[in-house]
Parts: structure tokens; sequence; C-alpha cells
């Protein structure tokens, strides 16, 4: 044995360290060979530690330093004490060494003169039988990796002595040791124990393991990597970069330090991938602070210098390879513990349902299939080219008006994805909307409903019931894109959303589908946040931290598209606009605000046509089509006494904040067409509403009806009463009774868009005499005014942005003597077309033939003649170039797309599903909500495979126990398995 062993505690200040303290101290005194000195240093004050019964006996000085030293700085602070020749123990307040500890580590150094540090096993403070470290080794690129923890100790390990490094803790460092082979302060307070290993072989000495010497220790003691993921990334990292730095040769350095911003770009997108979104800033972070500390390096590489004699060939053999790293971090599939929760898309009939959903489309809808884009209602081209697509979706010069800059609506992104399905021809995307929308609605209800039930005839009945909704079957005959996006992209919100608290991979994927569904109803936006503000602060009332993070993500993308759009409205003093319907803006058929309005919009139904039925009967029949959804609100209501009642109150909380939103909505009118006020459209809030029915009524076939003949009674009663329901939207385009029809390719006369094609920034000024003697006029840039440069910008404004240009446009229609054709033309203005609405009045007959005489009288203006938009006149004086934003402009649109793209990356980069991922949700049940209390009816077995499904699984006995607190939904209890499932199971 060593002469004289030194030993260092560190220890931290407060009541609790001082009594752990104490018994380490009292440890170290019963040490079959105690150390010869010890050294207290405190991170903190010391107070408490020298009020310890007989500390003066057991320490021979204590040491005072900042809360916020490190590991490695306290064992500097008290290596001027240590003696020369003699050996440093380093513990810390929480280590208890075992009675022999210090005799084997002391041991071991004797019998390896090659040895310069011996290191113990680190075991539970309160089981022995628990290994928390045992040797440490690292990766090619540097990354630590322990060798042994976590493991129950069964002797496996007693044989291992040889390892690149160690934890800290407990490490005995040979007296005869340089004193440059101390732990390292530049390393930030982590992976001391493997640098010290590294340096040792360096200097052509080992670290030697001692299995047999144990020391018990705390997770949260001094030395301990921090128990918050963002801390840890942070230390880990931080000391991984020092120790690159560190090690490389001096030429690969600075190549190194160039590489840290750009490496820290790259894992930070791997970590999102790997749904690690807490170790991103971390991440950036450690590089930035590796950069700067380039004293700490020069330091470190001066003390490898000074003993290096071996070569980092001796270090190799001691890496962890790739293979094994792999298999040390991937325990593989089966990790599910036996509660495997399959999809059964195809064998429980998913896939013939959206096949027959195909065939019904196509029957429904089949003119669309000779139509190259789809008009009327609010349909509008698309842009001919996705650059110009993507363009509109982003902050710039906006194709609507006279020169606006400004925030695109979220909706345009939306518009960009859809037509960059179809590259050719991105108004034919359309096309293939309308004639998808029903398939794809009961793809989306099959989706949702799986989060509900695992029956496979109650999925297929939640898929149908989707696609029939009536608010969507008015929604595809009136034209409304928004709307008909919406009801689609709901069910995936509803599917993801309720598993958020779960994972990153969940969440990420419903902040997405958030976006994109608030871009298509911005009335949404307050019932998402009440639903999301609740969620959150019950997660935080259960301490489900991890849980309630998750979720707060939900609307952060859909934060960052609206924040422009937001700050644009309230600039103007307009918050209400905020709300208005995206795209293009029709006085089309809604339910009123008056009180049958609302009774309408209670009944189901966003139109006073009913579904269609109005024109299919006669109006006084028209009125009992509600009776049809009778079956299904009455099971939707029975959800709340179902065994599932949790589930059944906060989806049925879901259908009356959609009622509440349609009613209020109703009454809101901030967008205007012609002059005229439009209300904003109440069928999105009954889509959102028709969610919580559908569910909650699924709830209720799941868990109520106990007796498989009775709940495929009622199945297929309530899906009776929807389809019939729904037969007056499905036969509308068939019979001529729908709004849309064959769409043109542009919206101006041919001569306007094909002079268009040669000069886009052309202008066109629309006008329109209303008939309440007043003009409307719109600035159309280029060939056509297409859907994606509609803004509520225009839409909602409530004063004139160019008073310049509306007084030129009266004036041209007035007896004032001015050049006409020049003023317009100085405004970019090419051609005038002079509309008129549909039955108009006489006072707006007699205005739009006078202005024909009015225009025709300027000079300057060539006339076209009668087109089939109006009529057309072409200046004489080619117009001026458009102007374009400001550098500042562009600028200030740069950052904010690229901050937008930032935020939207992440949430794509979060959602992409890896191996891990995908096995962490099968190991969940896909049903949430689910209560162990519920009766075994409501399960499925062999002699209760309703509805003809012949795939019949069985949760096995602890499969839906709850998971701890962090990944448990929030209505999860803990309970014991129900005794029938336990047989059921054996």
């Amino acid at each position: 044995m060593p002469s004289r062993v030194h030993a260092i505690v560190v220890a931290r200040t407060g009541d609790a360290a001082a009594a752990q303290l104490s018994e380490t101290l009292d440890d170290l005194r019963d040490q079959t060979t105690p150390p010869d000195a010890v050294t207290v240093v405190v991170l903190g004050s010391g107070a408490q530690v020298r009020a310890i019964d007989g500390i003066g006996r057991s320490v021979e000085a204590i040491i005072e330093a900042r809360a916020t030293t490190t590991f490695a700085e306290a064992v500097a602070l008290a290596q001027p004490r240590v003696a020369s020749g003699s050996s440093v123990w380093m513990l810390t307040h929480d280590s208890r060494p075992r009675r022999r500890a210090l005799q084997l580590l002391a041991g071991s150094l004797e019998r390896s003169p090659s040895a310069a540090l011996a290191a113990p096993k680190l075991v539970r403070h309160d089981d022995d039988r628990e290994i928390v470290s045992l040797g440490v080794s690292m990766s090619r690129f540097g990354r630590a990796v322990e060798l042994a923890a976590d493991e129950l100790d069964q002797g496996q390990h007693d044989a291992t002595e040889d390892a690149l490094g160690a934890d800290v803790r407990g490490m005995l460092i040979r007296g005869a040791a340089p004193t440059v082979l101390r732990p390292d302060p530049g390393l930030g307070g982590a992976d001391e124990g493997l640098d010290l290993g590294v340096r040792a072989r360096l200097g052509g000495a080992r670290i030697v393991l001692v299995p047999k010497a144990r020391i018990g220790v705390r997770p949260d003691g001094v030395a301990t990597a921090p128990q918050r993921e963002a801390a840890r990334a942070w230390v880990s990292r931080r000391a991984q970069l020092h120790r690159r730095l560190a090690y490389a040769p001096a030429f690969a350095v600075p190549l190194h330090w160039l590489s840290l911003l750009p490496l820290a770009l790259w894992r930070s997108i791997v970590h999102l991938i790997g749904k690690r979104p807490a170790a991103v800033v971390p991440e950036w972070g450690a590089a930035l602070a590796a950069m700067l500390a380039v004293r700490a390096v020069a330091r470190s590489r001066r003390a490898i210098r000074s003993f290096r004699t071996a070569s980092w060939a001796s270090i190799a053999p001691l890496r962890v390879s790739r293979t094994q790293l792999r298999h040390r971090l991937d325990d593989g599939h089966g990790s599910e513990r036996g509660a495997v929760s399959e999809l059964h898309f195809f064998s429980g009939g998913g896939a013939w349902a959206v096949l027959a959903a195909l065939v019904v489309s196509i029957a429904a809808f089949f003119p669309l299939l000779a139509w190259p884009s789809v008009g009327g209602g609010e349909l509008l081209p698309m842009q001919p080219e996705l650059a110009a697509l993507w363009n509109d979706a982003g902050w710039g010069l906006r194709d609507l008006g006279p020169g606006i800059v400004g925030p695109a609506d979220p909706f345009a992104a939306v518009l960009a994805v859809l037509g960059t399905l179809w590259p050719g021809s991105p108004s034919f995307a359309v096309v293939l909307l309308w004639l998808g929308a029903l398939p794809l609605a009961v793809l989306g209800g099959w989706f949702a409903a799986t989060r509900v039930t695992d029956r496979a005839g109650l999925r297929i009945l939640g898929g149908v019931l989707w696609a029939l909704a009536p608010t969507f079957l008015t929604a595809l005959v009136q034209g409304r894109p928004a709307a008909v996006l919406l009801h689609l992209l709901l069910p995936w919100l509803f599917h993801s959303a309720v598993v958020a608290h779960r994972s990153w991979g969940a969440a990420g994927a419903a902040s997405l589908l958030a976006a994109a569904s608030l871009a298509c109803a911005p009335s949404l936006a307050p019932a998402f946040v009440a639903l999301w503000g609740l969620t959150v602060m019950a997660m935080l009332a259960a301490g489900r931290v991890r849980g309630a993070v998750r979720v707060f993500w939900l609307l952060i993308p859909a934060a960052a598209l609206f924040a422009p759009l937001v700050y644009w409205q309230l600039r103007h003093g307009d918050p209400w606009a905020l709300l208005a319907d995206p795209g293009a803006v029709a006085t089309l058929a809604q339910a009123t605000a008056d009180a049958a309005g609302r009774l309408l919009i209670a009944q189901g139904f966003p139109a006073p046509d009913r579904a269609g039925w109005e024109w299919l009967l006669d109006g006084r029949v028209a009125p009992f089509a509600a009776v049809l959804l009778v079956p299904l609100v009455l099971l939707a209501l029975t959800s709340a006494l179902s065994p599932r009642w949790r589930a059944g109150f906060a989806l049925l909380a879901t259908t009356v904040i959609g009622l509440i939103t349609s009613m209020i909505a109703v009454g809101i009118q901030v967008s205007f067409v012609q002059g005229e006020p439009v209300g904003i459209w109440p069928g999105t809030g009954l889509s959102f509403a028709w969610l919580g029915v559908v569910g909650a009524a699924l709830v209720t076939l799941d868990t109520v009806v106990a007796m498989p003949a009775l709940r495929s009674a009622a199945a297929l009663v309530t899906g009776a009463g929807v389809l019939v329901c729904a037969v007056p939207g499905l036969l509308a385009v068939n019979v001529g009774e729908a709004q849309i029809h064959n769409g043109a390719t542009s919206t101006l006369p041919a001569l306007v868009a094909a002079h268009a094609s040669d000069a886009a920034d052309s202008g066109t000024l629309v006008m329109t005499p209303l008939d309440d003697g007043s003009l409307a006029t719109q600035l159309v840039w280029g060939p056509s005014a297409t859907l994606s440069a509609q803004t509520t910008m225009l839409t909602t404004a409530t004063r004139v942005h160019d008073e310049g240009l509306a007084a030129d446009a009266v004036d041209l229609l007035s007896a004032r003597d001015f050049d006409a054709a020049a003023a317009l033309a100085e405004r970019g203005v090419g051609f005038v077309l002079l509309t008129s609405l549909p039955g108009q009045s006489e006072q707006a007959r007699s205005m739009t033939d006078g202005a024909i005489t009015a225009i025709d009288q300027r000079p300057g203006f060539v006339k076209a003649g009668e087109t089939p938009n109006g009529m057309l006149w072409q200046l004489a004086t080619p117009p001026a170039e458009r102007a374009q934003p400001s550098h500042a402009q562009r600028a200030l649109g740069n950052l904010i797309g690229l901050g937008q793209l930032i935020v939207v990356l992440a949430a794509v980069l979060l959602s992409i599903p890896t191996r891990a991922s995908r096995r962490a949700a099968r190991g969940r049940s896909r049903v949430v909500g689910r209560s162990l209390d519920e009766p075994i009816a409501s399960r499925r077995t062999h002699e209760d495979a309703d509805l003809h499904t012949g795939d019949v699984t069985v949760p096995p006995a602890g499969a839906d126990e709850p998971r701890p607190a962090e990944d448990a939904p929030p209505s999860a209890e803990p309970a014991s398995p129900h005794p029938a499932v336990e047989e059921n199971s054996r």
C-alpha cells in the first residue's frame, strides 16, 4: 500500500449534504486502511460542515469555494494541501465507500506497477446489487460510453480490469503520478474520469478497474451528470468538444474549430429527428463555449504534451466500435414488453373502406374527371408555376392591390404544398383534391377512430361518419377550399394531438397539423387555444412536465406562421380581421346570425339548404332532415355515462366548443366583397364539433353496448341515418345544384392573359359598378387573380390602401379633364376591365353604360371589345414597371421567412418517425383514455369479433397499466389489471 493517501471530499452546502457528508466521514474512519488525511472542499458556505460533530478530528482542512465550482476545480483547490508523493482519493459528500474499498484500490495499484489510476465499482447508495458505473470508453468521435451502468450486479463484470476510463468518483491516483494527472477544469464538469484514463494511457500508464471495491453514490451528487436533459446534454457535449480540441493534432485544431458551428447545425437536425429537442440549444451553446475556451484548450494540450510518451494507437483497441455502440444503445425489437399495438389497416377493412369511398367520390363528382380546373364559389385558378406559388406564401409584394408589401396568409403556404403535389398544373391539384376528398376523409376518420376504439367495424364507421358530415359535403358543393382542407386535416390532428404528451414525434406532427388547420380556419384559434391551455395546465397540475412541454409545442409553428399577419392587423387597428376566412371571398349561402340560423347550426347544418334537402324535397319536409342525425347525437351523449367517461366528457366538450365557435363566428363580419360584408363560415366550427360527436358516439359503441348484435344494429342505424342525410350532397354536382363548375384558366380576358404571360408585372384595373351607385375597384397583377394571391389584408380592409388609384378610377368615369391613360400607366396599369354583377340594378346598369361612354372618349384607351369577363380597354401608353420592395423590405422578408422556416423545419424533423419512435408507439395502446375498469365486453375477444372482423388482439396483462407519470395520458389513474384480461392473456 502507498505510504500515504490523501482523500479530497467535494461537498455541497445544505442540511441534507451535511448529513450525507457526516456519513461519508464515518465510512472513511471505518475503512480497514483509513486515509492519512482528509480535505473537504465545500461548494458554498462551510458553516454547516463545520457544525458536524467531530469534524475537527476527521479532516485536516475545510476549503470554501463558489457554489458553481466544478469537481475538477474543487480538486485543484485542495491540491496544494496534498503532500508530495501522496496518492489522491477523490470523493464526494454522497460517496459511501464500503469498508475495504480503499484497501482494495490501493492493493490494485501495488499489484499493477503500470497502473496510475484505480477505479471502484459505483453502486446505488441504498442497494449494492445495482451498478451505477463501472468503466467508461469513447467512440471514434469522442462520445463517452458507459461500459456497465444501470445493471443488476450478478458478478458479470467482476473479472473486468482494463478500460479506457472510469467515473471520477472514488478514483485513486497513484502518488508517483505527475501532478498534471488530475481532473481537467476545462471539461466543465463531465468526463473527468475518461479524460484521466486517456491521459494516463498517453503517459505510458493505464487505469485499472477494481470491481470488488464498492462505493455507494446518489443520483444527484456533485460529480453526477445533471438530472435535467438539457443540462446533461450541455455538460456532456461541452466536455466532448473540449476533449476533441485537446486531443487533436496541432494542424487539425483550426479545422476542428472551424467545424464546430456546422457540426452544431448538423447535430441539431439529428437531435430533432431523434426526438431530442432539449439538446438543440445546449448543442449550440457548447459549440460557442468551445470556440471561446481557447485558453482552457491550450492548458489541456500543454498538460498532455508535458508527459506524453505513447501514441494514440495505444488507445484505439479500447475505443467502442460503431457496431458495439449500436448494440449497446439499441435494445432491438421486442422492447414493447408484449404490448404490441398493431394497426390492422388492411386486415381490419380500412383499405376497403377507402376504396369504396373512392368509387362513391368518382360517381358523385363524375364531371370533374374532364375538368382541367374547378371554379365557382370561392375557387380561383392557382399560380401556373411552383415558384410563383411559393412566392405567394412568403412576405413580399402581393399580387393584388396597389403595391402592398406585407405578410401572406398562412393559408397560402397550405395551397403551395397542395400545388406542389401536381407541379405540372397546380390548378389540377384542386381537381384531384375534390375527387379524392371523400376517400381522404374516410382515411383520416379511420385513423382518428383508432384513438377511440380497436374494433375494426367501429373504425370503419368512424371513417364513414366523418366523410359524410353535412358541413363537409356543403363545403364541397359550394366550392370552399379552406373548409374542405380543414375537414381533411382535423382527424389527423386529433390522431396525433391526443398522444402528443407521449412523444416528440406525435407532438411534431400535431404542431404541423395544427398550423395547417388554423391556416385554413383562423376562427378556430380561440377553441384551439382554450383546449391547448387546459391541457397544459392539467399536465402541470399532474406533475407531467415533459408532457406539458410537448403539448406546449403544439401551437408554436402556428404562432410563427401567424406572427407577421398578427402584427400587421394589430398595427392597422383591426384585430378582429385575424379571424377572417382565408382565400377568395364570395357571397355564398350560409346560416345567418339570427335565431333561425343558429338553430340550423345546432342541428349540424351550416347553410339554409340543410345539406341539399331544401332543393331535393319540399321546404316543409326538409327541416325533418335533422332527425336522421338523432341516433348519432344520442350515442354521443351516452358517452358521458360510459366506463370511459373521461374521454366521453372530453369529446363532448370538444363538441360544445365547436358549436359555440360556429354560433359566435356566424355573427362576425370582417370580410368584404364588392362592398358587401360576408360573415365567417360557420362550417369550420361545425367540423370541429362533428369530430367530438363522432368520437363520443364511438366511445359509447365501444364501451357501453355489450352485446355484439346490439352494437352492430346501433352502428348500422347511425351510419344509415348519416348516409341518407348525405344523399343530396352526393347528388348535387350531377343534377346541377352545385356552385362548382368547370373553371377557367384565368379570371381575366384572354388578351390580358396572353399579354401578361410576356409581361408578368402588367396590371389590370377591374372596375365593377355596384347597385348602390358606388364603384368597386381591384388591381390584378399578372394573367389572372389566383387563389394563393388572395390576402385578408385586402379582403378585410376598411379603408382604401391607395387613394390615388381610387381617385383616378373614379375620375376616369367622370368629366374631369386629365391624362387618365398616362396616370394609370405610371401605376403599372396596362388594361382596364369593366365588369358587371349578375342581376344588377338599373342604377348599376346606367353607371356601366356611362362608364363605357366615358372611357371611349378618353384618349390613350384602345377598346378591345366585349369579352366574357366584361368590356376591355388596353392602354396605348406602355405601363411603367411595377414598384418593387426596397432593400430593407426584402431583408425583413428574408429574416421573417428564415425564422418561420426554422420553426417549421424543426416540427418536420420532430415528426419524422424513427425505428425507436415506431417501436415506442407500438408498445403503447392506440386507444387513448381507456380505463382498466371497463367491462370486458368492451375488449376485443375471440368471441366478440363483431362487425365481420377476423383480427382479434387481446391486450396482455399489464399492457394498459399506467406508465410513468411523464408518459401516461392525463386521465390515466393507477389501477390493477382486470381479472378477465389477465385470464385471457395467459
